[in-house]
């Protein structure tokens, strides 16, 4: 199939060395991914094992009120289970059986790890079996870490539907599974594109019921819709499904490369694939070209946060007519982010990992239009003159498929913005 718009340009940076730099790391906590997990899986409870700490995180972070029902909580480790004057397990089977009795709602629990619980060396693994045991099959108990001491935050994510995997049925059937949590309008946006393309039947990890019919097998193949799956990719490749590899869907040109690429999968013909792009593809031109008219000819500079950022990097380059300055990342995946590199022009450093140190010296070095990273470094480097975007912004907000190719532009240009009116203002 060939797709106008999406050939590669001369020279991409998917060869290009990559810097790895290990030292000290500004990321946030691999919990932060329950906020957006609880509300996609409608069936599922996250149970945290951690400390008051992770608790008063999960509330601030979801904003929710005391009087809420979530689909979150956390079993606070004391100081006796700290010191282990108390049986852990015994106090966690206790609270799980408070949580069932209570919310007969659950099908889905999963037990999460965090820093407090593996400094114990708490077997949630273990705990998750003996607990699917006493429940099922009413409740399915699954066990991942959401800890932040090695990891970035995005990867609590992975590791929950990686967990999933081993557990999914088995089929012989010939689908397509759609990998990454999507809010649910963005994810039935989705799904009406690739009905009316004629690939079916779609299903989705995570589903959002247990009870939706996601399978895998052999004859399966999946794409991915985030670029920090690499764990749930390597654990459905187990079980035999292919993986279709993709540009991610950020923008019109992303959004119309990972279309094709399913397309050309399941032999969609090339007048069956413009009909049905057309008219989404001219709107989401349209709409970047409107939001991204402050972008033109600027500078960007991505700290590592997400693992989204090559894939931003690329629709910033292309789309947007911005320059990278630097590209980093908390790992490359070559799998998973090599459609994108072979996309990125040639010109930025590509740096997996970070010694914050180092880094913040090329970053004031460089002194880029724009600057996305966490939340930490933002306000300082604001402070010295800096326009900022906050990466975090980018996972909490609607960004993928043609309708939301406009926004994404803007959550991009609306700082850009600000300091060229804050700039006007002191003169």
């Amino acid at each position: 199939m060939t797709v106008q718009g999406t050939l590669p340009p001369t020279a991409g940076c998917r060869s290009t060395p990559v810097l790895k730099q290990r030292g000290q790391r500004e990321v946030f906590c691999g919990l932060t991914g329950i906020i957006w997990l609880h509300r996609k899986m409608q069936d599922a409870f996250f149970l945290v094992v951690g400390s008051r700490t992770c608790a008063h995180l999960l509330q601030s972070a979801a904003g929710v009120m005391i009087f809420a029902e979530p689909r979150f909580g956390t079993a606070i480790l004391e100081e006796g289970d700290l010191a282990g004057l108390k049986d852990a397990n015994a106090e966690l089977d206790r609270e799980v059986a408070r949580l069932l009795s209570r919310r007969p709602d659950i099908r889905q629990l999963f037990l999460v790890g965090s820093c407090p619980s593996e400094v114990i060396k708490l077997d949630l693994h273990r705990a998750a079996e003996r607990l699917t045991q006493a429940y099922a099959p009413k409740v399915r108990v699954l066990n991942y870490s959401g800890s932040g001491i090695e990891t970035t935050f995005t990867q609590g994510e992975d590791a929950c539907l990686a967990s999933m995997v081993p557990v999914l049925p088995a089929t012989d059937a010939r689908e397509l599974l759609v990998v990454g949590a999507l809010p649910d309008a963005v994810e039935d946006q989705m799904q009406r594109l690739l009905g009316d393309l004629g690939i079916g039947p779609v299903r989705i990890l995570p589903a959002r019921s247990i009870t939706d019919e996601t399978a895998v097998g052999p004859n399966t193949v999946f794409a991915l819709t985030q670029p920090f799956l690499s764990d749930t990719c390597a654990a459905l490749e187990r079980r035999g499904a292919a993986h279709i590899a993709a540009p991610f869907p950020f923008g019109e040109e992303g959004t119309t490369a990972w279309l094709a690429a399913i397309a050309r999968e399941f032999g969609v013909s090339d007048e069956i694939f413009a009909k049905v792009t057309k008219a989404p593809r001219a709107r989401a031109r349209k709409a970047i070209a409107q939001a991204s008219e402050a972008l033109c000819g600027k500078s960007v500079f991505f700290f590592p946060d997400s693992q989204l950022e090559i894939p931003l990097a690329r629709f910033l380059t292309r789309e947007c007519g911005m320059t990278a300055v630097e590209v980093g990342s908390p790992y490359v995946h070559d799998q998973i982010h090599g459609p994108d590199l072979e996309l990125l022009p040639q010109g930025p450093t590509i740096s997996e990992g970070q010694d914050v140190d180092l880094q913040l010296d090329r970053a004031r070095e460089a002194r880029a239009d724009l600057t996305v990273c966490g939340l930490g470094l933002a306000n300082p480097l604001e402070a010295e003159g800096l326009a900022t975007k906050w990466a975090i912004e980018l996972v909490f907000t609607p960004v993928h498929f043609y309708e939301q190719a406009g926004d994404l532009a803007g959550l991009f240009s609306r700082p850009v913005r600000r300091k060229a009116l804050l700039k006007v203002a002191a003169e």
